[in-house]
């Protein structure tokens, strides 16, 4: 993907914004060692009339940053989303113990694909871009131990209650998995952060 370029003169001196509430999205931006503001999006992301996993993502990302960047146009601002793509089924957030155990069960020794996008906007230079970071993530079946027990003893020990699919890669959710393929290594987590460097470079953010 060729991206459209912003000298870094041009905005070195602009804010950079996370359009985003999500506590991971925010500790993994922290890694990059820039000052940032978090701003909360107003966007409803009930899915579309037959909308693919990965066209949702790819939309309500685009949409958060859109919609905080219109508020604060001088600013670099970064929208992502994740969605759980399971057979071409999105599974979202559960919200709570029933439905985490229900997605659980469901995607129990299936490949499920987290479909993660990172849009980055900036209304005072015109730059716009979204880029997406499929994760192929392989869960146990009953027979590796991913057993009914398993999952609620699972559920108990970290509620991940607010993670698309029900499990914390970056926590004892990692017991559940037989196999993760990615090119992009935090996307899983949230915020794939080869792609938002990529994108906030281009916007003129000098890193590093």
């Amino acid at each position: 993907m060729v991206l459209p370029s912003i000298p870094e003169t041009a905005a070195a001196s602009r804010p950079l914004i996370l359009g985003s509430t999500s506590r991971y999205r925010r500790q993994l931006l922290e890694r990059l060692r820039l000052p940032f503001a978090v701003v909360r999006p107003d966007v409803d992301e009930t899915p579309l009339n037959g909308e693919a996993p990965r066209e949702l993502a790819l939309r309500l990302a685009l949409e958060k940053a859109r919609d905080v960047a219109r508020a604060h146009p001088d600013a670099v601002v970064i929208g992502s989303d994740q969605v759980a793509d399971l057979h071409g089924e999105p599974l979202g957030k559960p919200g709570t113990h029933e439905r985490a155990r229900a997605q659980l069960q469901r995607m129990r020794g299936q490949t499920v694909v987290f479909q993660t996008a990172v849009a980055v906007v900036c209304v005072a230079t015109g730059f716009e871009a979204v880029e997406l970071a499929p994760v192929r993530v392989q869960f146990l079946d009953a027979a590796q131990g991913l057993t009914d027990e398993a999952i609620e003893r699972y559920l108990n020990a970290e509620q991940p209650y607010d993670c698309a699919g029900s499990a914390k890669s970056e926590g004892l959710g990692i017991a559940l998995l037989a196999a993760i393929d990615s090119n992009d290594p935090t996307a899983l987590i949230g915020l794939p952060l080869i792609r938002t460097c990529r994108l906030i470079r281009a916007a003129g953010v000098a890193l590093l």
